[in-house]
């Protein structure tokens, strides 16, 4: 679904960015109620010239800090040096204990791949407690229920992944529409599809299913 900009902080939103490819197009932080960052993501936000006074915190173990220059913001640190999880999932831990439910996050492709799919393990780990939903230049990724609608997608390219199956899916909307069938990441999976209508709808079984939601493909 398309997010309205209010101009104002969504109090049950959160904005974190993650050390992966640095987004393109910087969202605005004021539409967010908290806005946080991981400790290698501080370093391209300081190049890309966003308003770091807008962070609320920059977690990890700051391995990734350096530089005299950023200690003006050493009262925003939070240090969480557990080897055993990544910045991404200790992030997402402070944001859960500050109460927040929905959080989008920017950096979590690109790079080295092991990274990017250690991500979507760390947020299907989150799924049942926060609504995260990524973004980069290329689409818009997230876990969605067993009964699901997006609207305005029309000319979108639409990519259905199994993690790592789903039973009974039947979808509207598609060019390559489903009915009763089964998507398993082994045998056969949703992806490279587009919507030919607005809105599209998306029910199955069992299982737990990735969308990607890109630009316009038509």
């Amino acid at each position: 679904m398309n997010r309205k900009n209010t101009g104002t902080r969504m109090k049950d939103k959160a904005l974190l960015f993650i050390n992966g490819n640095p987004p393109k197009t910087l969202p605005n932080p004021d539409h967010y109620h908290l806005v946080a960052c991981t400790d290698g993501a501080f370093h391209y936000l300081k190049n890309l010239d966003f308003p770091l006074k807008k962070l609320d915190f920059i977690s990890g173990d700051f391995d990734s800090h350096s530089g005299s220059d950023e200690n003006i913001y050493q009262d925003k640190f939070i240090y969480t040096p557990d080897q055993n999880k990544t910045d991404f999932h200790k992030a997402l831990e402070i944001i859960l204990e500050k109460k927040f439910k929905t959080v989008d996050v920017f950096g979590g492709s690109g790079g080295e791949q092991d990274h990017f799919l250690g991500n979507l393990t760390v947020a299907f780990g989150f799924k049942d407690q926060l609504n995260i939903k990524f973004y980069d230049e290329f689409s818009e990724y997230y876990f969605i229920p067993e009964k699901f609608i997006a609207e305005n997608v029309k000319g979108k390219m639409i990519s259905l992944y199994p993690f790592p199956s789903v039973k009974n899916i039947t979808t509207t909307g598609l060019n390559w529409p489903l009915t009763n069938g089964n998507l398993s990441i082994t045998s056969n999976i949703g992806t490279r599809n587009f919507a030919v209508e607005d809105e599209i709808s998306i029910e199955y079984e069992e299982g737990d299913l990735l969308i990607f939601i890109g630009k316009n493909y038509l």
